[in-house]
């Protein structure tokens, strides 16, 4: 690592703590001395699971996703608990959100989101659908669940029919990965 592109933390001042995320300003100093203000929003954390089924579909869920006033199509996807293992929270949220059971998963990397001002991390996994089930979503999740054969996912993030980035990045890497397989 350059330690020359390094800032120096001064000092932190929450400005607000909520149930998922806290916002705070920092004092930095930068390589050259000079001081500087930083706002951090201080996320959990999440993670994404593209589950791949036989037919060579991936499980997806349409909701309405409040800051952008819209419904949104995701791979399943959710917070992690503090503490949580994500490759266990991916499956934890595979199974409630679709009610799919996956097998053979596969780590696809790590995403910073919006690293400018948030130091959220989703992570990514691929896996295979062993079982399909009743999805058991929290009380406050209204979903609807579907599937997209992978190729089609993979057309539908090319003409920005799929606006979500952690979606966008797993279905990429997912087909790289496996979309040769039969």
């Amino acid at each position: 690592m350059d330690e020359t592109l390094l800032e120096k933390t001064i000092s932190q001042s929450y400005a607000f703590e909520g149930r998922i995320l806290k916002t705070r300003v920092d004092q930095a100093q930068l390589p050259n001395g000079n001081l500087v203000s930083r706002e951090v929003v201080e996320h959990p954390g999440g993670v994404t699971v593209a589950a791949l089924t036989e037919e060579r579909e991936l499980l997806f869920v349409r909701q309405f996703r409040y800051p952008y006033g819209k419904v949104v199509l995701e791979l399943p996807a959710g917070k992690l608990e503090k503490g949580e293992d994500p490759l266990e929270a991916g499956k934890r949220e595979l199974e409630e959100e679709t009610g799919a059971v996956g097998k053979q998963y596969r780590f696809l990397g790590e995403v910073y989101p919006s690293p400018g001002f948030c130091d959220e991390v989703i992570y990514l996994y691929a896996c295979q659908v062993d079982t399909l089930g009743q999805s058991n979503p929290d009380e406050d999740e209204f979903l609807e669940a579907e599937r997209i054969p992978l190729e089609k996912a993979v057309e539908m993030v090319l003409s920005n029919e799929i606006p979500d980035a952690k979606t966008q990045i797993c279905i990429l890497k997912t087909a790289l990965l496996w979309g040769n397989q039969k």
